[in-house]
């Protein structure tokens, strides 16, 4: 039996780098919020009843949210997933009416599910996301936002957040700079230019596969894994340098932080 593959730096090591780095760029869905269970939410109400409009008899599943859409650009979500079904659509255009059959329609439709859910039900920061936010830029850290989604600014407003962070780079962004989606590392490294770094100096913490992957092959300082799902080993595989399951396992950041931080409460 394969065992697992060991973290290559441990909590204290992890620390260390961390607090020698300059920036940390946080991925979105899933890392400081978790819209990444209404994102799954919605991608199932589009899925499930497509493939069985299609009479396509394997369902949709969680499974198939992490190995083809987690962390990836829409419209690549639902191209990837498809082919997993070895289904073909047409492109259309990123003006399709969610009511198309093409790649863009469905994207769409899938977002109209999410924006339902995000108005009706809003988001509040993970408690432990934002204990480690504050840590970070009581540390004297910049932090950006190097999202995928095309929601991010809602979903950041929406969480009470927005104006942490001076830097976001979401699917909008990308498009408007040509920028391929992750795992592609052309979004940290381009959010990384706009502090002013290099993608050396800054820290990349994501819950997803492809992220963790753009991380890697961005050479970027530091991979920090959150699992939130996708697993552990896996995400280590991809190419993090540790995984925590919460943020607030990092902390304090340094020894003078322990005395001034209460837990549980942001400092």
């Amino acid at each position: 039996m394969t065992s697992a593959p060991i973290p290559v730096l441990s909590i204290t090591d992890a620390r260390a780098r961390l607090t020698s780095l300059k920036a940390v760029l946080f991925d979105l869905d899933g890392v400081l919020t978790p819209t990444a269970d209404v994102h799954m939410s919605a991608w199932a109400r589009l899925f499930s009843p497509y493939l069985a409009s299609r009479g396509i008899d394997e369902p949709y599943t969680d499974a198939d949210y992490f190995a083809y859409i987690d962390g990836k650009p829409r419209y690549d979500g639902v191209r990837s997933f498809l082919a997993s079904r070895s289904i073909t659509l047409p492109e259309g255009t990123p003006e399709d009416s969610p009511e198309l059959e093409t790649i863009c329609g469905l994207g769409n439709r899938k977002n109209s599910a999410f924006t339902e859910s995000l108005e009706s039900d809003g988001v509040a920061p993970y408690p432990g996301s934002l204990r480690f936010l504050d840590a970070v830029t009581d540390e004297g850290i910049l932090v950006a936002v190097v999202s995928s989604s095309r929601n991010a600014e809602p979903v950041l407003r929406a969480a009470g957040i927005r104006d942490r962070f001076d830097v976001v780079v979401d699917g909008l962004v990308a498009a408007r700079e040509d920028l391929a989606g992750k795992p592609s590392p052309a979004t940290y490294a381009y959010g990384a230019e706009l502090l002013g770094l290099t993608p050396q100096q800054c820290v990349v913490v994501e819950d997803a596969h492809s992220g963790v992957q753009a991380g890697r092959d961005g050479k970027f300082g530091l991979v920090l894994g959150v699992n939130r799902g996708a697993g552990a080993p896996e995400l280590l595989a991809s190419g993090a340098d540790i995984v925590v399951d919460d943020l607030d396992e990092l902390l304090p950041l340094s020894p003078s932080s322990s005395s001034t931080s209460t837990p549980g409460q942001p400092s």
